[in-house]
């Protein structure tokens, strides 16, 4: 656990894990700057191997308190093109040096800024989704949740316009991301991601994932649900 001795990292890896813990609670969106923070002192797919037991923590939290209230349809087309997103972001990364991984991080975090600007156009405007526009948007929110943990935009795009009850929103939230992101266990150990450095430095930081989920679950249950999709389209 030499990565928590440096204080560059430490501090970056607290505001990442909070940030985590707060969008798991149910404001989705809000940790997708995690990898991005980390990748400032780190290279990115080590950042996202390290933040993968944090989220698998966290899912479980999230899974457990939000399980009863889901979309079933949401889930089944998402996660047919998660599956699909995830395939092709495993055997493009082995193709791919740290330099262009980081320039894709940073590509993605300019349309995460992007999507968020627009997101009250595409709740109130874009039509709600069929099958195939489901898929589609799975596929890319599996491949840029598997690149940089940024796969609430097109989520987003695909969940908005259909302005779910609050809960079945975040249940459907919790699901989903909980099941992508044990998709991933395979797929970085397939990269050499899955090392003991990576895992014992993201095991460490758990306590403080799972405090910053309960208060995201805070938040998410003390909010109306016009403040709730204010919230989540900021």
């Amino acid at each position: 656990m030499a990565l928590l001795h440096d204080p560059h990292f430490l501090v970056l890896a607290v505001c990442a894990v909070t940030l985590l813990g707060i969008s798991k609670g149910g404001f989705i969106g809000i940790g997708a700057s995690a990898v991005p923070l980390l990748s400032l002192v780190i290279a990115p797919p080590q950042a996202a191997a390290i933040l993968l037991p944090i989220l698998l923590a966290q899912d479980a939290v999230s899974v457990w308190i939000y399980h009863r209230d889901f979309s079933a349809w949401n889930l089944k087309v998402l996660l047919a093109g998660a599956t699909l997103g995830m395939v092709i972001s495993t055997f493009v990364s082995t193709s791919l040096s740290n330099d262009v991984v980081k320039l894709a991080v940073g590509v993605i975090a300019v349309l995460f800024v992007a999507t968020r600007i627009a997101a009250p156009w595409i709740e109130h405007h874009l039509p709600k989704p069929s099958i195939a526009s489901g898929v589609f948007w799975g596929v890319l929110a599996g491949f840029a949740s598997a690149i940089a943990n940024a796969g609430s935009p097109p989520y987003q795009i695909h969940m908005l316009p259909q302005r779910l009850p609050k809960m079945t929103f975040v249940g459907t939230t919790a699901l989903y991301f909980a099941a992508t992101n044990v998709m991933k266990i395979p797929s970085y150990a397939f990269l050499g991601q899955i090392t003991w450095v990576n895992m014992s430095t993201g095991i460490a930081l758990i306590p403080l994932a799972v405090a910053t989920n309960f208060i995201g679950v805070y938040l998410v249950r003390r909010v109306s649900m016009e403040a709730f999709y204010r919230i989540a389209c900021v």
